[in-house]
């Protein structure tokens, strides 16, 4: 640290005098290296909390081994007298044989899978409705119903 003094004049009102006095001011010493806070001259970057709904898909998409677009996610509020929790539908669709393949997988291994979405226990993961098409272009539009509760 270096320190700069410099002498100061203050001049008094109600007697008409003037006062000398030291003035003392510290500053940073120019051969120290800056701290890594002081050298963080950005802001941050705002990162949005990824919610619950986020959290449910990024499940769901895994499960499927990434080879399905995620079409709908409806979220729909659910509370019984002794639980609360939402009630989550998602269209996912499942474009050329592999990814059929893949969604004959999701589909078998959903009811049994054990999710980790923090803060939720999912009570009960179902398909809803499936849709395959076959031809040139096979495709399967698959609904799954999830029914999350809070953990309290």
């Amino acid at each position: 640290m270096l320190y700069d003094t410099a002498l100061r004049t203050r001049l008094n009102t109600d007697s008409g005098t003037a006062t000398s006095f030291a003035l003392e001011t510290k500053s940073a010493d120019a051969d120290a290296p800056a701290s890594p806070a002081s050298q963080r001259k950005r802001p941050r970057r705002y990162r949005p909390r990824r919610t619950t709904s986020d959290r449910v898909r990024e499940a769901l998409l895994m499960l499927a081994d990434g080879r399905a677009d995620l079409l709908t996610h409806e979220e729909k509020a659910w509370s019984s007298i002794t639980f609360n929790g939402t009630r989550h539908e998602v269209i996912l669709d499942f474009s050329g044989a592999e990814a059929v393949a893949a969604g004959e997988d999701f589909i078998a291994e959903l009811p049994e899978h054990e999710f980790r979405i923090p803060g939720q226990l999912v009570a009960d993961a179902t398909i809803g409705e499936v849709d395959h098409r076959f031809g040139a272009e096979e495709r399967m539009l698959v609904t799954a119903v999830l029914l999350l509760l809070e953990e309290s």
